[in-house]
């Protein structure tokens, strides 16, 4: 963590102050402003921060940043002379804009959380019941009325899986199936009977995204059509609704005489009407007690009754209620559930869940596009790791393809035909990572499900597990991980015996894990078991030839997604995209490519200048041989030679993120001078992800 002086306690010093308070990799360890009363000096003294009225009593070498705002060249040139020459000075001009970026991303959040409370009162106001569910069936909306109509409160609902909360839902069938059902009977674990409109969510290229239901109660509705009329008078009233369900159906009368019965109950029970009409309500039973009968004789509802039906003896469960007008019992209704239907149902969900969950790596070494010698290294090194078992730790930016390389090593190993399980560590919670990762076993847990679940490193074995974003997972669970390398078994929540475990693990992080280390957030024994095998995957501004091979299959993929035929990307397009930084790497690359496509006119077959967002380079490079021109009384021509040389080395690392070998070849020294020269002037690694 570096440490942080901030000169001047303004508004503009002030909003530097909440930012950085914000990350955990900077420390401001003390604002300086000449009045005692500025609103960062009071805000810093709340924070606990040390406060004074003169910077100088603050400069010395333990400051990595001094960032000044006071707005005044002469404080600015005074500090610049004054202080320690590995301490940069941050002027107030790049300070000023932080601080307007600062504001405008609390402009940007106060207006989300506006949108958001707009969209939330709008779902509760409305009298219908809606349910929203992910693409993995969680639920991510439960307005006030499905709480009500449920009596599922929305904090225990949302996050769940949708069958976790109203286990008859058919919204995962929405998701595979895409097809609206509109109008549809459901009846909830509450008895609450409700009219249910379901609709999948669906992107452009026909990807599903998720699913909704809308419903209303018509429980309050039955109950006041049988206290107005009796049980013949409703009957045509309710066989429309009866007949239309896809549940079966049947009605007797007070004295067990079948009156009603739906086209679903001849389809499970084999049963014609004619067999069942007018007959005793044990008609259509092969084994087991009637449970018309005992509703009659009780008047109390029967749910969930196992008994066997019709001719061929079908396994069914049955929830029977009394019919009751104004005090007197008119018969009952059943409702008859097929069991093989629910047992094949829950065996296609479990069976879609794991096609879902354990795709096939889906990409080899021929989709890697790159002909730069750093892409081929990191080619040549991965193609390395994947015929050995060893752990594989990929490190790069965000975007550089850290999972496509994922894909390729499983592929081209010995357990390419065994499962590759992808997961995304930042993605889970704290709570739910552990679970997901080592399963866990029944009772263990409030919640937790009948007969308990297998974890991922389970559904992964002999296979390979992709752990995205590995820098992010909590101390607890990094002591697990950590098991699973060392023992090769997991030990599953709630379980009191380990099971062994064979699982190649493929880790990338974007996060600097020798700082972390140093920080406490990640553990050093874990580094040293996840590092055996490194890959740096080198960032795009460091390999700009591979720019144009990039293009070429970008533009060939985005013609397929957006209908078009575009044939390419002139050179002056082409240049200028080389002349950019890309700090977000191949995915914004793919992103200018598209907005550039979506703009262009349908007669025009080739990207040109003109079709690309106006793009700069948002760091301004300094001209490192202007600050040893001036010498100062206690100069000499041999230190300042030694400054120049360092801020060269230092200046060129950062322009190859970190990688010697090229800023070495870039400098025109050998990779051992260029170890030896950073141990002489103790230059730490600069610019790695």
């Amino acid at each position: 963590m570096q440490n942080v002086l901030i000169i001047g306690a303004g508004n503009g010093g002030t909003a530097i102050l909440k930012m950085l308070e914000e990350t955990k990799y900077l420390k401001v360890t003390s604002i300086v402003d000449m009045n005692e009363n500025a609103p960062g000096i009071l805000l810093a003294k709340q924070m606990g921060i040390q406060t004074g009225s003169d910077w100088r009593e603050f400069i010395d070498q333990n400051l990595d940043i001094i960032i000044e705002v006071t707005g005044s060249e002469a404080v600015f040139k005074s500090i610049r002379n004054t202080k320690h020459p590995d301490t940069v000075l941050v002027p107030g001009a790049v300070a000023e804009i932080l601080a307007k970026v600062f504001k405008e991303k609390e402009i940007l959040i106060k207006e989300l959380q506006e949108q958001t409370y707009t969209h939330n009162l709008i779902f509760d106001s409305t009298d219908d019941g809606m349910i929203v569910v992910n693409k993995d069936s969680r639920i991510i909306i439960f307005n006030k009325s499905a709480e009500r109509i449920t009596g599922v409160p929305a904090d225990e609902a949302l996050g769940k899986g949708i069958l976790d909360v109203i286990p008859t839902s058919r919204l995962p069938k929405i998701l595979i199936s895409q097809r609206v059902e509109a109008n549809k009977e459901q009846i909830l674990q509450n008895g609450c009977k409700i009219i249910t409109t379901r609709m999948p969510m669906v992107k452009e290229n026909g990807q599903s995204i998720g699913a909704f239901a809308v419903f209303k109660d018509i429980t309050r509705v039955v109950n006041l059509a049988e206290e107005i009329t009796n049980l013949k008078s409703i009957q045509v009233m309710l066989e429309a609704i009866i007949q239309s369900s896809d549940e079966a159906i049947s009605v007797v009368d007070e004295e067990g005489r079948g009156i009603l019965i739906n086209p679903a109950y001849t389809r499970i029970t084999g049963l014609k009407k004619e067999e069942v009409i007018g007959q005793p309500a044990t008609a259509d039973i092969s084994e087991g007690e009637s449970m018309h009968m005992q509703v009659l004789k009780t008047r109390r509802t029967v749910r969930g009754a196992k008994m066997r039906v019709g001719p061929n003896k079908k396994e069914v469960i049955v929830n029977v209620a009394p019919v009751i007008v104004d005090g007197r019992l008119k018969g009952s209704v059943g409702v008859i559930h097929d069991m093989s239907e629910i047992q094949n149902l829950t065996r296609e969900l479990s069976r879609a869940r794991q096609i879902i969950r354990t795709l096939e790596a889906k990409y080899s070494f021929e989709d890697i596009i790159g002909r730069s010698e750093e892409m081929e290294i990191a080619i040549g090194q991965a193609k390395l790791a994947a015929e050995t078992p060893a752990t594989i730790l990929l490190r790069g930016e965000s975007g550089t393809g850290k999972e496509l390389f994922a894909h390729a090593i499983h592929n081209a190993s010995d357990r390419k035909f065994n499962k590759f399980v992808r997961v995304n560590c930042a993605a889970l919670s704290e709570s739910l990572l552990e679970s997901e990762l080592f399963g866990y076993e029944e009772g263990a847990f409030s919640g937790a499900r009948r007969g308990g679940k297998r974890g991922l490193f389970e559904e992964a074995n002999n296979g390979s597990i992709f752990l995205d974003e590995i820098g992010e997972i909590s101390a607890g669970t990094q002591a697990k991980l950590l098991r699973v390398l060392q023992e090769r078994e997991i030990m599953k929540v709630g379980a009191t015996k380990a099971m062994p475990i064979n699982v190649r693990i493929i880790a990338a992080t974007n996060v600097n894990l020798e700082k972390a280390i140093k920080s406490g957030g990640f553990r050093e024994d874990l580094y040293f078991r996840l590092n055996r095998m490194p890959i740096h995957i080198a960032p795009l501004r460091n390999r700009k030839e591979d720019i144009e091979p990039l293009s070429k299959y970008l533009i060939q993929k985005l013609n397929q997604e957006y209908g078009r035929n575009i044939e390419g990307i002139t050179t002056e397009a082409l240049e200028r995209l080389k002349r950019y930084r890309w700090p977000g790497n191949v995915r914004e690359l793919e992103n200018i490519l598209g907005r550039a496509m979506i703009f262009m006119k349908l007669h025009e077959t080739r990207i040109e200048v003109s079709h690309l967002p106006e793009i700069f380079e948002t760091e301004q490079k300094k001209d490192i041989s202007t600050q040893f021109l001036e010498l100062d009384e206690s100069a000499n021509l041999a230190r300042k030679v030694e400054e120049f040389e360092a801020a060269l080395i230092t200046n060129s690392l950062q322009q190859f993120g970190g990688n010697k070998t090229a800023a070495a070849r870039a400098l025109g020294i050998s990779i051992r001078n260029l170890y030896y020269k950073l141990e002489k002037y103790k230059i730490e690694d600069v610019g790695l992800q």
